[in-house]
């Protein structure tokens, strides 16, 4: 693949079951760059697959409990999202609501008469001030985090639950007024009550985790459903029973796991005798769903990310378990329908593993890699086709708590198409094995067995493939890959290129610009402010810039509010003073996700910067 080609990268997500089991709606994807937008439409699949909505911005599929309406949510002109209702069977769609900085969420109610959304409207003193006055006023801020990555400024708003009558015969009625936000809405199956996930402490942005509540539909009164964890999501069983998907212990990395509440309100682990999760950073949406008594959900071990059934027991069946990413899932009593990713597919959408959809262009040659374990660290190397010498380059991913694996990744595709021998690992503090693998980098490890993994996985790739030049070799990454990056070239000079991407480069600094700094560096370091600080310090890679040698490009978004752009000023600073070559390249309007989600254009050029970079010094 080149930088050129992202339309490739046309996906499937959210399959959503009708009610009687004969249609699936879903959402298909395609980065459009003529546009520098992403066109989403809704799509129906029973005995054809056909385009239902026309986009270019529908998204969330919800069928009516009697399956004759679509509810989804809709932008027009790139406005925020709306919910909009429409008839299966042919019609226009209608608007049901006009928040003012759109919808975010939104289910039917299992009576079919009224719907809850998440809608984010302005808090009284910012209500309908125009663009440029909002841009101008002084922000008087009480709280933190007061911006979000990916949500910009969140001091001024509110994200709140709110009724839609479906009819439109009524006023819109928030159910959750006050200063709070809230997400994940899910109705009881008598709809009485509607259960979400919020933060009500006061000590918000500062302690780490979440609660879990439930408003009374009728009444507005809220009361808190179970203890104060890290929570996923929640769904009711038919008969009212409480699941709910996280984890007890409230201090990230976690697992997520199903806990069923017991009349005395106790929490009954269903799947921690897994040692898995099943919510994984690089798989769809969180979610619990039903056959019967029986709860599905998602399943991350050892690069894939599968489906699982658990009983009342907390006995378990692998419903999807092949080498692939599931994306997103539902479910009937004899059906599974699911979106995947896998190593030769950006995604299709199957039903009982068969594939349905056929969205990939069939003379796209994908390279597939070769899986090695080096020790017990997950790899991959992606070789292009050939037998000549090439140079090798590692990528890191994010997290630390994510993983690589049987999915499909669009940047393993463009560095082999431009010559590279791509390796990848899961070194500890990656997901995908255990809570003991995954918090083995806390503390003072930090950097150091994760670093010892990554070493060993090269020495290997270097051993196992001649092909692969020590002597031209190139590191990279993003997020906490950005770190490792920063950190590796800190500690030894045998690699030629480095690109240092959204990097967390100073804990120091991100302890009070991330708009997870609060609880972030506590969590990982096991040491908060101020007794901390001196750790912090010597865990940052800014304390060892004055080693770099190797040529390093640094990429940033100038809106990334959870790796703020002053981490990457700091070291490109830092490796200007010694003499070290370097550039900074900045990316306007973007945040943190901007290699995966952002606008099509910026995708390419970042592509092009880093192969620009990695060619001047390995090629």
């Amino acid at each position: 693949m080149r930088p050129d080609e992202l339309h490739l990268l046309t996906a499937p997500s959210d399959p959503r079951i009708s009610p009687d089991g004969e249609t699936t709606a879903f959402v298909i994807s395609t980065p459009n760059l003529d546009e520098d937008r992403y066109d989403r439409s809704v799509w129906l699949a029973s005995k054809e697959v056909r385009q239902f909505t026309s986009g270019p911005g529908d998204t969330n599929p919800r069928w009516s409990p009697d399956g004759d309406e679509l509810v989804f949510l809709r932008s027009v002109d790139g406005e925020p999202a709306q919910v909009a209702v429409i008839p299966v069977g042919g019609g226009e769609a209608r608007t049901l609501s006009n928040f003012e900085f759109g919808a975010e969420a939104v289910e039917w109610s299992p009576d079919g008469t009224s719907l809850i959304a998440v809608g984010v409207t302005a808090i009284d003193e910012w209500e309908k001030l125009d663009d440029e006055e909002r841009k101008r006023r002084p922000r008087r801020v009480k709280q933190v985090p007061f911006r979000f990555d990916g949500m910009g400024w969140i001091h001024d708003r509110k994200r709140h639950l709110w009724i839609l009558d479906v009819d439109g015969s009524g006023e819109p009625r928030c159910l959750t007024p006050g200063d709070f936000d809230e997400s994940s809405p899910a109705w009881s199956p008598d709809g009485s009550r509607v259960v979400f996930i919020t933060d009500r402490e006061r000590t918000k942005g500062l302690v780490s985790g979440n609660g879990l509540f439930e408003v009374n539909v009728e009444s507005g009164d809220v009361s808190r459903a179970v203890a104060r964890g890290f929570w996923s999501t929640a769904s009711y069983r038919s008969d009212g029973v409480l699941h709910v998907l996280g984890n007890e212990d409230a201090r990230y990395p976690v697992n997520a796991y199903i806990y069923r509440r017991e009349p005395d309100g106790s929490l009954t682990n269903l799947t921690g005798h897994l040692d898995r999760s099943s919510v994984g950073l690089a798989a769809g949406p969180a979610r619990i769903e039903w056959r019967g008594d029986i709860a599905v959900t998602g399943y991350e071990d050892s690069g894939a990310f599968g489906i699982i059934a658990v009983d009342v027991a907390g006995e378990i069946d692998h419903l999807v378990s092949a080498q692939q990413v599931v994306t997103g899932f539902d479910v009937t009593a004899d059906e599974v329908v699911y979106t995947a990713s896998r190593l030769n597919s950006p995604g299709e959408l199957y039903i009982n593993d068969r594939k349905v959809t056929s969205l990939q262009d069939d003379d796209t040659k994908w390279i597939t890699p070769v899986q090695i374990r080096v020790g017990q660290v997950d790899a991959w190397v992606y070789l292009p086709d050939g037998d000549s010498s090439i140079p090798l380059l590692l990528n890191i991913h994010g997290g630390p708590a994510s993983q690589y694996g049987f999915g499909h990744f669009d940047e393993f595709q463009v560095y082999v198409e431009a010559g590279y021998g791509v390796v990848a690992c899961n070194p500890r503090g990656s997901s995908g094995r255990g809570e003991e693998w995954v918090g083995a980098v806390k503390g003072e490890a930090w950097g150091d067995v994760d670093l010892e993994d990554i070493r060993a996985v090269v020495d290997a790739a270097l051993d196992q493939f001649p092909r692969l030049d020590r002597e031209r070799m190139g590191v990279m990454g993003g997020s906490y890959g950005g770190f490792m990056t920063a950190w590796m070239i800190g500690k030894e000079a045998r690699w030629k290129s480095a690109v240092v991407e959204r990097a967390l480069t100073s804990w120091t600094s991100f302890s009070g610009t991330s708009d997870i700094g609060g609880v972030f560096p506590e969590n990982y370091t096991n040491l908060g402010y101020p007794e901390g600080w001196d750790l912090w310090w010597k865990l940052s890679p800014l304390s060892l810039a004055e080693n770099v040698t190797t040529p390093t490009l640094i990429l940033h978004s100038e809106d990334d509010w959870r790796c703020p752009i002053e981490q990457a000023e700091q070291y490109f600073m830092a490796l200007l003073r010694n003499g070290t070559p370097t550039e900074l390249v900045r990316f306007p309007d973007e945040g943190h996700e901007m290699s995966r989600t952002g606008k099509p254009r910026h995708r390419q050029e970042r592509f092009e910067a880093i192969l620009d970079w990695h060619a001047r010094y390995l090629t």
